[in-house]
């Protein structure tokens, strides 16, 4: 397949930006750079991908530079054989595509999982990176036990079967992720066909277990954390989220010195994609305050 190519599902009325490809250890990674101005780097989470930003990337695209990128086994990119879709691996994968892409004067914009690996990606590559944004997110090892439950239920070989055979997390946690705006069928299609067959949505099988399994990768972030204290936050909360609530905001608002809290009334779990209107206009305004 050459490099430039994308499925034909993708609809570019809804998907409205050009594919572009980088190879990175093996792995055809997919992103989107539209814009200029300061960077934006955007990275999602499970079971999402650049998709899940494409209405903020509307918006802010004519006065930043808009980066999203899909992890290894997400969206629109393909593995190298012998990918585990572990989070470290993500995490060296998103340092490298830093990396390819020289680029710097970035703002992180990271939700679910992609705040802890774009923040071991931050800790690893600090001379790129000026400005955070967080939503509805963690970094440190989870101790809650109804997480804790979930995460060794939906681990399990059960578990990853029910998301490999059914893609059971697409088709129910991203609607039920969604308070303000339900998807559509079009873009349910977009989320469905990007982990189209039991073998894509192994990626997707693998960040369940993880949210256990990868504790001395989350251990090592949340250690790192005071090292980013001082840099300047936005933080972007949905407070009508199924897996992350008042707890989680407080601790990042009581890690990083100079933040900014921003509340998505009602908004569930996918952010971006609920209330990308309130969004882009958060990031707008917190970035260029005095436009």
């Amino acid at each position: 397949m050459a490099v430039t190519e994308r499925p034909t599902w993708v609809d570019d009325e809804l998907y409205p930006f050009e594919s572009r490809f980088v190879d990175i250890d093996g792995h055809r990674v997919h992103y989107v750079d539209e814009g200029t101005g300061a960077t934006l780097l955007f990275l999602h989470g499970n079971p999402t991908w650049s998709f899940d930003y494409r209405k903020v990337i509307e918006s802010l695209r004519t006065e930043f530079r808009c980066v999203a990128v899909d992890y290894p086994g997400f969206g629109l990119s393909v593995a190298a054989p012998g990918y585990r879709y572990l989070p470290a691996e993500h995490a060296a994968v998103i340092c490298r595509f830093v990396e390819a892409l020289a680029l710097s004067g970035v703002t992180l914009v990271g939700h679910d999982w992609g705040g802890p690996i774009g923040l071991a990606t931050v800790q690893r590559r600090p001379g790129a990176f000026d400005r955070l944004v967080l939503t509805n997110t963690w970094a440190w090892p989870v101790v809650d036990p109804l997480v804790q439950i979930m995460s060794h239920v939906l681990g399990s070989p059960i578990g990853r079967l029910l998301i490999r055979q059914f893609n059971l997390f697409v088709n129910v946690m991203v609607p039920v992720g969604h308070r303000l705006s339900k998807p559509t069928k079009r873009q349910m299609a977009h989320y469905q066909k990007a982990l189209g067959s039991p073998g894509r949505r192994e990626a997707s099988a693998v960040f369940p277990r993880e949210i256990t399994s990868s504790r001395a990768f989350l251990a090592d972030i949340e250690a790192g954390l005071p090292d980013l204290a001082a840099l300047p936050t936005l933080i972007i909360w949905g407070d009508g989220d199924f897996a992350f609530g008042d707890k989680e905001l407080r601790r990042w608002q009581g890690t990083f010195t100079d933040h900014e809290t921003v509340i998505a009334k009602g908004a569930g779990h996918f952010v971006p994609s609920d209330a990308p209107d309130q969004f882009a206009a958060a990031i707008r305004r917190w970035h260029n305050p005095s436009a």
